[in-house]
């Protein structure tokens, strides 16, 4: 298993610097780490008793990596899953919180096993991820990396603002697509043909 502050680093890495984009519900996001996350987390990271947009640009990228592994990786349980998801559901839980869990146990759920679809890495989905990753090891993270694609892509059919996470203005894949089909084995991932044919119908 890849190091967890290894994936922290490579997650913070994809996420960049400080952004401020209006069509995003979490407001200000420094390396992924949201405005609403750090008042969630009551962090204040200048000290000045305000948790603002300021203490959104003060964040270093050393205590995003504290943010991440702390409170979306340990608290959340994603030890308890197959190691072969561990980075996919981790990223994934960095962009859409409890609703990254929600995706697995429904492909469990798809795969056969009778579990809760409640965003709680307990002992029904420990156990069965690990019967799901034991019968086909070079599938279940493909298969939940096609998931997180298709949930980006369902987004952008019914909320028009979300497109362009998904869609560059050039048509092609937006950087949703592009980090969702990273984790996949190449030869499920779309072509610009097929991306094209996908969101034609998006204005």
């Amino acid at each position: 298993m890849q190091n967890i502050k290894n994936m922290a680093k490579a997650i913070v890495q994809r996420e960049g610097g400080y952004v401020f984009h209006p069509n995003d519900p979490g407001g200000a996001t420094k390396y992924g780490v949201t405005l609403a996350t750090l008042r969630q987390l009551g962090l204040d990271i200048n000290g000045d008793q305000i948790i603002d947009e300021q203490d959104v640009k003060d964040l270093s990228s050393e205590k995003a990596i504290d943010i991440y592994v702390e409170h979306h990786f340990n608290k959340p349980n994603i030890s308890l899953l197959p190691d072969i998801v561990h980075e996919n559901v981790f990223d994934m839980y960095v962009n859409s919180g409890r609703h990254a869990v929600r995706l697995f146990q429904q492909l469990l759920c798809d795969m056969g096993s009778l579990i809760s679809v409640d965003g709680e890495i307990g002992p029904q989905t420990q156990k069965a991820g690990k019967r799901l990753a034991q019968a086909a090891p070079d599938h279940l993270n493909d298969a939940y990396a096609i998931v997180r694609r298709n949930y980006y892509l369902s987004l952008g059919d019914e909320r028009p603002s979300l497109r362009k996470f998904a869609r560059t203005n050039g048509g092609e894949k937006g950087g949703w697509v592009i980090r969702a089909e990273s984790f996949m084995s190449p030869k499920y991932r779309l072509s610009s043909l097929e991306f094209q044919m996908r969101v034609s119908k998006w204005v």
